[in-house]
């Protein structure tokens, strides 16, 4: 496996919604892979494709603290959510950005696994948060969306201000 390059803020394809999975290979397992690769490395608890600039609907979450949960969704999609939850959350495409936002604490979740099997799970906690998160960046959605325009007016400038920064050095 390998790691791949993580988008960040403002580029914009980050915000181009990813497709279906209908072919489920070895091209597939690859990607959920690298994808765990990189989300380790990033040391993030969830990575989804669109991230690494792949337009597929895969995430992959690990919320243990040495790796040893490793979860794969393919074209997941909610079921059923309860018990909203003020939470704190960050994102390795956002790099030092925190922030609160509304979601779910739980959900039924349906999903695919790497050989195409469909299955049900329910999610709580911070699980069932990281879930929502990612699933956002399948949509082509960001955690800031969700924060305040004042917020998000902020993130953005000092977004673009490190973009400067990074060509400048480049």
């Amino acid at each position: 496996m390998a790691r791949r390059e993580i988008l960040e803020y403002p580029d914009s394809r980050l915000r181009l919604p990813a497709e279906p999975v209908d072919t489920f290979d070895d091209e597939l397992s690859r990607l959920a892979g690298d994808l765990f690769d990189t989300m380790y490395a990033a040391k993030a608890i969830g990575l989804s494709a669109p991230q690494v600039d792949v337009r597929s609907q895969v995430l992959v979450m690990d919320l243990s603290v040495d790796g040893t949960a490793p979860q794969v969704y393919v074209n997941p999609e909610i079921l059923s959510s309860t018990r909203p939850g003020l939470v704190e959350e960050s994102c390795a495409s956002l790099p030092g950005v925190v922030g609160t936002v509304v979601r779910a604490t739980e959900l039924r979740v349906r999903a695919h696994d790497l050989d195409g099997a469909a299955f049900e799970r329910d999610l709580s906690a911070m699980e069932a948060v990281c879930l929502q998160h990612e699933m956002d960046h399948l949509e082509g959605t960001l955690f800031v969306d969700r924060l305040s325009i004042f917020r998000r007016l902020r993130i953005r400038a000092a977004a673009a201000a490190a973009a400067r920064r990074r060509r400048r050095a480049a």
